[in-house]
């Protein structure tokens, strides 16, 4: 990037946030074998996303609990006890997200997030209120990678895609970013986030 950035966009889930259905699940299972076969088997990712792109959490488990009634209280837990899904906040990543606030530079959001949960964490983590503007997959229909979501930065908050840094736990968001001529880091941790920052940071 030759010119200094004009605004630093942030990923939430695995970024910003300690974001984990494993939190509610070792809970509700006794061993992580079990934890891990529900997770893979039937509350999968894949799923989840769907949620994330705007499908209603009710749709949502009443399509699973027809598929799999056995399981229908631990699929029920997933949306009534979302919130024990949030370990908590990523320290280090929020002192950096300080420390660009204080220095004047423009934050943005990006994130795929269920619409009728992304309440939870805007009543949860005070510095969501720091950002200029935030995108939020289940408000949009859009998931990540998809590129049109990345657009909605710039063409509701006139966010230069050419100027912006973007940071994503997720390898394929972080190609998809780079292709629309973001500066796109892959985040791994705080230190390595700080380190790929440099100048930016005071």
């Amino acid at each position: 990037m030759s010119q200094a950035p004009s605004a630093v966009v942030f990923d939430f889930g695995g970024v910003l946030v300690d974001w984990n259905p494993r939190y509610l699940y070792r809970k509700l299972l006794s061993n992580d074998a079990e934890v891990e076969r529900f997770l893979s088997e039937v509350t999968t990712p894949e799923w989840n996303l769907e949620q994330d792109r705007g499908r209603p959490w009710s749709e949502a488990v009443a399509t699973l609990t027809a598929q799999f009634p056995e399981h229908r209280e631990l699929i029920v837990a997933y949306h009534e006890r979302w919130a024990e899904t949030i370990g908590g906040q990523i320290d280090g990543t929020v002192q950096i997200l300080t420390e660009l606030r204080d220095a004047g530079v423009a934050l943005y959001g990006l994130t795929n997030w269920s619409a009728e949960t992304f309440p939870i964490a805007r009543e949860r983590f005070e510095w969501l209120s720091w950002f200029k503007g935030i995108v939020v997959s289940g408000e949009e229909g859009l998931v990540k990678p998809d590129p049109r979501i990345y657009r909605v930065l710039e063409e509701r908050y006139g966010v230069d895609l050419g100027r912006a840094v973007y940071i994503d736990d997720s390898p394929r968001n972080v190609v998809a970013a780079s292709e629309l001529g973001m500066t796109a880091l892959h985040f791994t941790s705080p230190e390595e986030l700080r380190h790929a920052l440099g100048d930016l940071l005071p």
